[in-house]
């Protein structure tokens, strides 16, 4: 007797209707640049068709991911001044708050995520205060903080610590609860990986260090014991959904933190993962819009519930197609 599998894939029907992962763009959370100014969007080099949007410009990408059916964006900034403490991170008047403030006027429905880390806003690019040459993790507490409360002022839905610093998602529940602000989400970037995959964000928001690494508080790309401890830490300290980033190179994590995980599990598919998929496609060595499905659909496929994605806009597309 043979064994057929082979009957289960015979017409695009019955594929369908035996498929075992499926991806919605209601699993999608686009990230956003935005950057003081009016009527800029600013292409990103490293990144084909994405973009460093002033405010206004902002609020019209807004509008066109909600009419594609994706419900989330994540802010990040680029502000107008760099300090050694990132006092523009938690400025009433900052770039990410007034950011934020448009788009719930215009979409008060869509989920507005907000970046919390002080490197797109120090003069040294590192997520903390610097002492004696090193991040200060427990003085960076206080501040990231700060700038948490400063975004959910402003009508931020979920902040999004991806800092990693030790402390800070209890440090931030409970300065979002003593300000009166408990129905504000935390969506941590529990397990982040000190990753060459960031490259293109870093020129996208301006963020890379100006000396050393950041080593000495992102995860070690060797270690996935770890991952499990950051993430289990995390859901103690109060976050409502936790977030491996990068995500291909990590699939493995995705999937055993989703399997220990009592909270919603995001991941990140970074601007490292997004660039050589377009630098590729743009040499005509593959074909990027199958590329771009298929690892979507390997991260959903690993176990994350949401996917921060730079393809958001245009992975709604090609499902709205073959819808």
């Amino acid at each position: 007797m043979i064994i057929r599998p082979r009957r289960l894939r015979r017409t695009p029907a019955i594929r369908d209707m035996v498929r075992e992962t499926t991806l919605s763009v209601k699993d999608f959370i686009a990230p956003l640049f935005v950057k003081p100014g009016k009527g800029k969007k600013d292409p990103i080099s490293s990144m084909p068709g994405q973009y460093q949007f002033s405010v206004d410009t902002l609020v019209k990408e807004a509008w066109e991911l909600w009419g594609l059916g994706i419900p989330s964006v994540i802010l990040f900034g680029l502000p107008d001044k760099k300090d050694a403490t990132g006092s523009r991170s938690w400025a009433d008047d900052g770039i990410v708050q007034l950011a934020v403030s448009a788009i719930k006027n215009k979409l008060p429905d869509m989920v507005v995520i907000t970046d919390v880390c002080l490197c797109e806003y120090t003069d040294h690019g590192h997520c903390g205060i610097i002492k004696d040459g090193a991040v200060d993790n427990d003085a960076t507490l206080e501040l990231l903080a700060r700038q948490a409360v400063s975004h959910a002022r402003a009508g931020a839905d979920f902040v999004a610590p991806s800092d990693m610093m030790d402390g800070r998602v209890a440090a931030i529940r409970k300065a979002l609860d003593e300000e009166d602000f408990q129905n504000i989400c935390i969506l941590s970037y529990a397990v982040k990986y000190e990753s060459a995959f960031y490259g293109p964000f870093r020129e996208a928001a301006d963020s890379a260090p100006q000396f050393g690494d950041r080593s000495g508080y992102q995860m070690d790309p060797a270690n996935a014991l770890e991952a499990l401890k950051e993430a289990e830490l995390d859901m103690e300290e109060g976050a409502d959904i936790i977030m491996v980033k990068p995500a291909l190179p990590y699939l493995d994590i995705i999937a055993r933190v989703r399997d220990m995980s009592l909270v919603p599990v995001a991941a990140y598919n970074v601007s490292g993962e997004y660039a050589m998929v377009k630098a590729a496609e743009a040499n005509g060595w593959i074909d990027g819009k199958r590329i771009m499905m298929e690892m979507l659909i390997s991260i959903k496929r690993a176990g994350a519930d949401l996917i921060l994605t730079y393809f958001a806009k245009e992975a709604a597309g090609r499902l709205k197609i073959e819808d």
